[in-house]
């Protein structure tokens, strides 16, 4: 590859062992990050550490497993990061989680579940990694939200209020440290072909094609390729945005 434009760049990506984390872990590792993957599974880390090495030989890659919802195992792993690695330049925060069901239905674990694993996990990383990017004056943070936290979705009301809340936080995030060279932004997918979506009958997708006038699912690594830029300093002057990946489905 002629331009590797994450050399020697250090990036923590959570939920980095399947889907959207995945594939971005493996684009970020192929334009020459170190990539720590944060996530609960451990087998199913050193499983995806044995895909990416499969595809790019030379990647330099490492998961911690770790419970991005709990506030004190976050802060010992990005310690354990810090001590061996010196710095984190990127962090993507992809963990996610859903727990579809109409409000009237959805139990109160159903909600809290899902608001800790996709808003305070943001919360807890950021909180764990900002003070060393403050200090470097550089960070790339990119916040992997959802078309469904700009436009709702019925059943959803605990995911979309989720990532929604992502938005917002990553924008007062973005005034906040802009002036130390971190830039903060999210990522919107749209339908994106994942584990997340393939329990979906044949006649929800469907009707999930025919809301986007592209007329087909996006692939994780169209998410990734979108991560890439942002965490490169082609987007140097981007910062509190959201960018829309989503086949026109929001138009």
């Amino acid at each position: 590859m002629a331009t590797r434009l994450l050399e020697h760049r250090i990036a923590v990506v959570t939920g980095g062992s399947s889907g959207i984390g995945k594939a971005i872990a493996m684009q970020f590792a192929q334009h020459g990050a170190h990539v720590l993957i944060l996530g609960t599974n451990s087998a199913k880390g050193a499983r995806a550490l044995q895909d990416i090495r499969e595809q790019i030989t030379a990647a330099q890659l490492a998961f911690y497993t770790v419970d991005v919802a709990n506030y004190a195992a976050v802060h010992q792993a990005v310690d354990e990061i810090l001590s061996s690695y010196g710095k984190v330049d990127i962090l993507v925060n992809s963990a996610g989680i859903t727990r579809d069901q109409l409000l009237l239905k959805m139990t109160e674990e159903e909600w809290d579940s899902v608001m800790a694993t996709n808003v305070k996990s943001c919360y807890n990383t950021c909180h764990a990694i900002v003070r060393s990017m403050m200090k470097a004056r550089y960070g790339r943070i990119i916040n992997v939200g959802s078309v469904v936290g700009l436009v709702g979705n019925a059943g959803q009301a605990n995911y979309a209020a989720s990532k929604a809340a992502m938005v917002g936080f990553t924008k007062a995030l973005a005034k906040e440290l802009a002036t130390r060279n971190i830039s903060a932004n999210v990522i919107a997918p749209g339908y994106i072909e994942t584990p997340m979506t393939e329990g979906l009958t044949a006649e929800q997708k469907k009707a999930i094609l025919d809301k986007v006038p592209l007329g087909r699912m996006g692939q994780p690594q169209e998410v990734a390729q979108v991560a890439l830029f942002l965490a490169s300093d082609m987007a140097s002057y981007i910062t509190g945005q959201v960018l829309v990946v989503d086949g026109g489905m929001a138009m």
